[in-house]
């Protein structure tokens, strides 16, 4: 349903009413000025109209954060950015493409750039959300250190339409990101340019990483990367071989909404008695499944902070470095999730859980968590 208000001339709704589509529509016909905030689970979008164009974006989402950009195009490696976000973390304010320019990263023309893509890539990726909340604030001013652009909303309409088409085209071959695939034998990519990503996907098929421990190594949207995947396949480059089991550190989906009102209990009684690991275990299961449910979204996004200050209190430090308790055999077979393998690949016996943290595509409670059930499973010690 949409509903408006009088404060500031704003509207609101869920995406499951209104499309990103008409709703992008709707604010460059009437020459909108504002924010509109776009918000699943814990992740907030703002995209930023003046007159009915768009003129920037920003997300909460860590894997599109502008470090993890920067990744994916090569620009920096992990410890580069590992330095960098300490440095801004003592410098504190100080905006984190200043801080790469003044390493000699880019000059400030490449930054406005690829401040400029990642802008848009924000965009993308909201054509994919089917259930999500929405609110615009009408004459709501952005930020005053946002790097502006300047795109007709009708252009943004266009590719996130193409993208909504390719994405069903690519889950019909690659249905999950616990798809493993490998290389045929005696085939290659044919006409790969110099400075194509496509090798290191290549190597990562290799290593048997699943679909989405290569989005994750390679810090792209999975867009980028299942287009790239599926190609190969088209070529006969690569082959699925199988899908991975779900993680035995994930419990069971809910299905259906008894079994989500009865989660959503337990997930209070979690609540109640502070068990807030098992709470956010349940939480993540429960939105896995169910991503349009309000009320595990609010739940989650309440219950993070917490957790966060809990785990820093009784179990880590952001000082601890954790260390690998388990060989690579046992760990194979314990057929661990995409976002479980990145991390304990980042477990070097050197870098401290902040080190870890600040690389990861993901929450900082999410990479708690996990670091958490790792400890538990034994896989790591302190």
């Amino acid at each position: 349903m949409l509903s408006t208000g009088r404060k500031n001339m704003g509207i609101a709704g869920n995406l499951a009413t209104m499309s990103v589509v008409d709703l992008l529509q709707f604010l460059e016909t009437g020459q909108k000025s504002g924010v509109l905030r776009v918000s699943r689970e814990s992740i907030t979008k703002e995209i930023f109209l003046e007159k009915g164009f768009i003129i920037g974006s920003t997300s909460t989402d860590p894997k599109e954060y502008f470090g993890q950009f920067l990744l994916h195009y090569g620009k920096i490696d992990e410890p580069q950015l590992r330095l960098a976000l300490e440095s801004q973390r003592q410098q504190r304010q100080v905006p984190l493409g200043k801080i790469f320019l003044s390493m000699g990263v880019f000059n400030e023309t490449e930054m406005m750039e690829l401040l400029r893509l990642r802008a848009l890539e924000i965009m993308y990726e909201l054509f994919l959300w089917e259930q999500a909340d929405f609110q615009f604030e009408d004459q709501a001013l952005p930020p005053d250190n946002l790097i502006r652009i300047e795109i007709k909303p009708t252009n943004v309409i266009m590719e996130g339409i193409y993208r909504t088409d390719e994405w069903r085209r690519y889950a019909e071959v690659l249905p999950s990101d616990r798809v493993v695939l490998e290389l045929v034998p005696g085939r290659s990519p044919a006409g790969v340019k110099e400075g194509s990503d496509i090798p290191r996907i290549l190597w990562f098929v290799k290593k048997r990483m699943t679909v989405g421990e290569i989005c994750y190594n390679m810090h792209a949207s999975p867009f980028h990367v299942y287009s790239r995947l599926y190609q190969l396949v088209a070529d006969r480059v690569v082959q699925v071989s199988g899908e991975q089991p779900q993680s035995a550190l994930v419990a069971p989906a809910a299905a259906g909404p008894e079994a989500s009102e009865g989660k959503l209990q337990q997930v209070k009684d979690r609540l109640a008695s502070g068990s807030l690991l098992e709470a956010l275990t349940l939480l993540q299961d429960l939105l896995e499944a169910q991503p349009g449910n309000s009320e595990a979204s609010a739940l989650l996004a309440a219950t993070e902070p917490h957790f966060v200050e809990q785990t820093y209190r009784e179990t880590l430090t952001p000082q601890t470095i954790p260390k690998l308790q388990a060989s690579l055999e046992i760990v194979m077979t314990m057929g661990l999730g995409p976002k479980e393998g990145f991390i304990l690949s980042r477990i070097n016996g050197s870098w401290d859980v902040r080190s870890i943290l600040s690389v990861c595509p993901f929450r900082e409670a999410e990479s708690l968590l996990i670091l958490r059930k790792l400890l538990d499973a034994k896989l790591i010690g302190l």
